[in-house]
């Protein structure tokens, strides 16, 4: 089966191309306050992976699991530009613009272009949740959207539900300690290698399964678990949310 994002590579494609045209359907992007875009050499946005998500590596026995990152990557480090220096080439940003732009721009930098790379942020969420709501939000999860949480706090409100989501989704990896919620939980778009195990104190297996023909499948992490590995998944939403 096919990388979830696989299925949605059109719409992304058609996005990119509404990016390029200064387009932006949320009118959060640089032209709805007058800025200027960057030329085509400006930074390029990271987009979702087409590639087979990468199995965990298996910890060598007795070693606990590396605990995830949580939230969102922070701003590139360096000296940034002072808030009352931020301004557009032409015109001015709004005041959203100018609060989702305040210590994320680098000395140096035309700020129109990280205002950019908000916007098709924000352009790449709104295409994939009309394709498929899961997906967008496993997307946010697994950080094949980056940043997504600060650009819909910024720019894009109308999206905060897929980042609350997300923030109790889990994606394919070892999940251990505070990252283990007990609940119900579905599969996002699993492999046909998607497969999964929950482990209680001392390692005891508590559950396992696998979903060879790629379909959904829906588990349960219950109080007793101390370890959740899931590879081959894409990501675990919680049921009972929005889908």
């Amino acid at each position: 089966m096919r990388n979830p994002l696989q299925a949605c590579a059109a719409v992304i494609m058609t996005t990119a191309a509404l990016a390029a045209c200064g387009s932006s359907a949320d009118g959060n992007g640089p032209e709805a306050a007058g800025a200027q875009r960057p030329a085509a050499s400006g930074p390029a946005v990271p987009g979702p992976s087409a590639a087979t998500p990468t199995p965990p590596a298996t910890p060598s026995a007795g070693a606990a699991p590396e605990e995830p990152a949580a939230g969102p990557s922070a701003p590139a480090t360096g000296p940034k530009t002072p808030s009352d220096a931020i301004t557009p080439a032409t015109g001015t940003f709004t005041k959203k613009q100018q609060e989702y732009l305040r210590e994320r721009v680098p000395k140096g930098m035309d700020p129109a272009a990280v205002l950019q790379t908000g916007q098709e942020t924000c352009d790449k969420l709104r295409y994939l949740v009309k394709a498929d709501r899961d997906t967008a939000v496993g997307a946010i999860a697994t950080e094949e959207i980056p940043d997504a949480a600060d650009a819909v706090a910024g720019l894009c409100p109308q999206h905060q539900d897929l980042v609350d989501e997300a923030a109790y989704a889990y994606p394919d990896g070892v999940h251990t300690g505070k990252r283990l919620r007990p609940g119900a939980y579905r599969s996002a778009s699993p492999t046909a290698a998607c497969s999964w195990q929950i482990a209680g104190a001392g390692g005891r297996e508590l559950s396992s399964g696998s979903s060879d023909t790629g379909a959904s499948r829906k588990i349960t992490i219950p109080t007793s678990a101390r370890t959740f590995t899931s590879t081959g998944c894409y990501a675990w939403l919680p049921e009972g949310a929005k889908g």
